[in-house]
């Protein structure tokens, strides 16, 4: 599968463009990084390639076909900041059902406890909590995986037992994924290749 962004354009109201005519592309199995300064939108063209956003020029496809607008989205997007990106009144268990009915062989290899799934939002770490939030972006249909500095507000050890599980899982089922990041150390490590939104 393919997921493309072609001639890209997006500005606030009548701001200046934040960028233009860009085009990205991302295959099944690809693990592609994304970085540049603070403010050259990069959480935008995330949140653009994932459908929250619509660009205001070009258009975003999945093997040439649009992004569907109903149903379950195959390109999933997980934020910097997990506790703005669940619902505090819900139970993780019913917070993970959003994703569908999740797959315990991937709530293990998450290193998600069964005993979380009793709990509120405020009574597990950040690290837990974000763990909750990739397992639920990581359903069955989910294609392509967005990580938007999945890890920065993590411990270094948290970071690095949750990227390996989720480079693992994305290899096992041939997802694509596009890294949204600072740390270019990161990116350089785990991405086969990279793309600097400055250079726009």
């Amino acid at each position: 599968m393919l997921l493309e962004g072609e001639n890209i354009g997006f500005r606030y109201e009548r701001n200046s463009w934040l960028f233009q005519n860009l085009n990205i592309s991302i295959e099944s199995g690809e693990v592609v990084g994304l970085r540049g300064p603070s403010g050259y939108g990069k959480t935008t063209l995330g949140q653009i390639l994932a459908g929250h956003q619509m660009p205001q020029e070009g258009q975003v496809t999945i093997d040439g076909q649009a992004l569907p607008l109903k149903g379950y989205h195959p390109v999933q997007l997980v934020f910097q900041h997990p506790e703005r990106a669940v619902n505090p009144r819900w139970r993780i268990q019913r917070v993970l059902e959003e994703g569908g009915k999740p797959d315990s062989d991937l709530l293990s290899a998450l290193g998600i406890q069964k005993e979380w799934l009793k709990r509120s939002p405020h009574e597990l770490s950040g690290g837990e909590l974000q763990r909750i939030c990739i397992a639920r972006a990581l359903g069955n249909e989910t294609r392509f995986l967005i990580a938007d500095e999945m890890t920065t507000m993590l411990d270094a050890i948290t970071q690095a037992q949750i990227w390996q599980s989720v480079l693992e899982i994305a290899r096992a089922r041939k997802l694509g994924l596009l890294v949204i990041s600072h740390d270019q150390h990161l990116i350089k490590r785990i991405c086969g290749r990279w793309i600097s939104l400055s250079e726009h």
